[in-house]
């Protein structure tokens, strides 16, 4: 389902058959999603650079790291960074705060890197948004080919189960004076959320979708993708993971 708005005018951005490439584009994602709670990311990074157990700079790759902000917070850990998205708006953004051992690129995930990183990190559910189900099997053998030998990767998903138990069909929320309508629901195997506002007395209406993977299509895609998980855990304090009842789906794997 595409996210284009319509009509379309001069500034609305151009229109793309894969939604994520114009609502990620947008000021309206970030200022949706300005409140993320970013004490909880860091303490979820310092908790899982511990655990993997990572050399001092380390090769990071932060995969879809949006404007980077963790991106920068991994490098301020001593990890030598770089962050990948495809959003050119967000990279413009990021590359800011580019240094010598900082740097953001527009890269496609299911394109392998030529250089090998010592951990990847896909995180907060940027994983299962392709229209086509076989790119999240690419993604996953990409991820694997830029691993270096002892490197291991990150995906945080969300847990399936615990979305779909406490999903609001129906809120509103106002952010910087827009009033944004959301609309949530199960279809076809994948979540959706309809996202509905107007600003400067133009409409607009935006669909996200992600893919609905549950831990055992993770175990399935990886078994094909030759990629061994090695751990899973249920929370940003890397706590056992409960099918019915954890916050996330963490999984650890090379």
């Amino acid at each position: 389902m595409s996210a284009a708005q319509n009509p379309p005018t001069e500034n609305h951005l151009k229109s793309s058959e894969n939604w994520y490439t114009s609502w990620f584009d947008t000021p309206y994602y970030h200022i949706l999603y300005k409140d993320r709670n970013y004490r909880e990311a860091q303490v979820f990074m310092d908790n899982l650079t511990h655990y993997l157990n990572l050399p001092e700079k380390a090769k990071v790759l932060d995969l879809a790291c949006g404007k980077g902000r963790h991106s920068i917070y991994l490098n301020q850990l001593g990890f030598n960074v770089l962050g990948a998205d495809l959003s050119e708006n967000s990279i413009a953004e990021a590359t800011k705060n580019t240094n010598e051992t900082l740097h953001f690129k527009v890269h496609d995930m299911r394109e392998p890197f030529e250089e090998k990183f010592d951990a990847i990190f896909n995180l907060f559910t940027s994983f299962g948004y392709f229209e086509n189900d076989e790119d999240n099997l690419t993604t996953l053998k990409a991820i694997k080919e830029s691993l270096s030998e002892y490197g291991f990767a990150v995906i945080d998903f969300m847990n399936v189960a615990q979305v779909l138990e406490t999903l609001v069909p129906e809120e509103t929320k106002t952010v910087e004076g827009i009033e944004f309508h959301i609309k949530r629901y199960l279809k076809d195997g994948h979540i959706y959320k309809e996202i509905d506002f107007e600003d400067k007395g133009q409409k607009f209406h935006f669909t996200e979708k992600v893919k609905a993977l549950t831990l055992k299509d993770f175990e399935e895609l990886m078994e094909e993708a030759g990629i061994y998980l090695l751990d899973i855990f249920g929370d940003y304090k890397l706590k056992k993971f409960h099918k019915t009842d954890s916050e996330r789906l963490i999984m650890i794997f090379k």
